[in-house]
């Protein structure tokens, strides 16, 4: 009898009064939802790949965003998809049938985005591409006429600043830049490497000379280019410990073309990129074993790539720096004087009109 009682009393309780598990299983009986497609997406990675580790690398994100999604479609669907082991996961029976669906889900949505593709051939809108003075100036502005020609309806806004935009904050869609991200939730690649080595004006060199040693530049007119990180003066101390600046230093500028100009017209000696002499002025690199070297990178918004104009822009800029098309972008240094011998049409088109015969990269 009591028994029977407690067992009544027990069916008049509400869900919540009797533990976690029922109330679990209420709900997943009685509010099943549409599943989202990218927790659908990530499981299959995770089930590809065969553990979460392995597919956190692959997708680049963390182990613990991975399980919550694949937890978030299990409740979704009320069914145990995976299970977890020591050497990695397993699919449940009923998981077999749910992927087998999800699979093909995958393959029509490939199918979608290829409609859209074929249907949205001419793209319109704006694009901001955001690049470090110099890069903007000398390599990303001439190139540009030849992404205009091939997407005439996008208006591209280019901002060239000796700063990093804040691609987080929309302050552009891209951003090309000479300092590595920090933010993780940036998505980034490294495009290639500036190499740097001192380089004159041959009208300079005709009137002051060439030096041939380090410890002769303490004769010469010295040009520097300034910045917020103070990388002139960093490696001015290693050349030049204990001799002061104002004794040595002709002309400091704050920005690159300035500083490139400044270099090119005979105003002294100063430290360039390797491939200055490919695009504008006839520069003479000058051999004192002085070499310095920065990345370079592109940085997005994780979702901007999912833009089709944006993501067009992405896929262009990664172009432009191609260390197979443009040796002096290789992580190896390569003499400005042998540059030519690693892609002679790059080279010479260079030579040839200052990026104005060159073909699309």
């Amino acid at each position: 009898m009591r028994n029977h009682t407690n067992s009544q009393r027990e069916d008049m309780q509400f869900p919540e009064e009797r533990g976690v598990l029922y109330g679990e299983q209420a709900l997943q009986a009685g509010r099943k939802t549409a599943p989202d497609w990218e927790s659908i997406h990530i499981s299959l990675e995770v089930i590809r790949k065969g553990s979460f580790r392995a597919a956190a690398e692959h997708l680049g994100t963390s182990i613990n965003v991975l399980r919550r999604r694949v937890d978030e479609l299990e409740r979704s669907l009320g069914v145990k998809l995976l299970t977890r082991h020591v050497d990695g996961v397993r699919v449940t029976s009923e998981g077999e049938k749910i992927f087998e669906a999800a699979k093909k889900m995958e393959a029509a949505s490939y199918e979608l985005i290829q409609a859209g593709e074929q249907t949205n051939v001419q793209l319109s809108g704006e694009v901001r591409l955001a690049v470090t003075e110099g890069l903007g100036t000398f390599w990303i502005a001439p190139w540009l006429v030849e992404f205009q020609r091939a997407n005439p309806n996008l208006l591209v806004d280019l901002h060239c600043a000796m700063k990093s935009a804040d691609v987080l904050r929309m302050e552009a869609d891209v951003a090309i830049q000479i300092t590595r991200p920090t933010v993780p939730d940036l998505r980034m690649v490294k495009l290639g490497r500036l190499h740097f080595m001192l380089f004159a004006s041959p009208s300079y060199i005709e009137t002051f000379g060439c030096p041939k040693q380090l410890s002769d530049l303490v004769n010469h007119r010295i040009v520097v280019q300034s910045d917020e990180n103070v990388q002139w003066r960093t490696l001015y101390d290693r050349l030049f410990p204990g001799v002061p600046a104002s004794d040595l230093v002709a002309l400091r500028t704050n920005v690159s073309s300035a500083h490139y100009w400044s270099i090119a017209k005979g105003g002294g000696i100063g430290v360039l990129p390797t491939y200055a002499q490919w695009i504008g002025a006839p520069l003479v690199p000058i051999d004192l074993d002085v070499h310095e070297f920065i990345d370079i990178w592109l940085t997005y918004h994780p979702d901007a790539k999912n833009i089709p104009r944006v993501s067009r822009l992405i896929e262009w800029a990664t172009q432009c720096f191609s260390p197979e098309k443009f040796p002096w972008f290789r992580d190896e240094f390569i003499h400005p004087l042998k540059l030519a011998e690693h892609n002679p049409s790059a080279a010479m088109a260079g030579v040839a009109g200052g990026f104005t015969h060159r073909r699309s990269p």
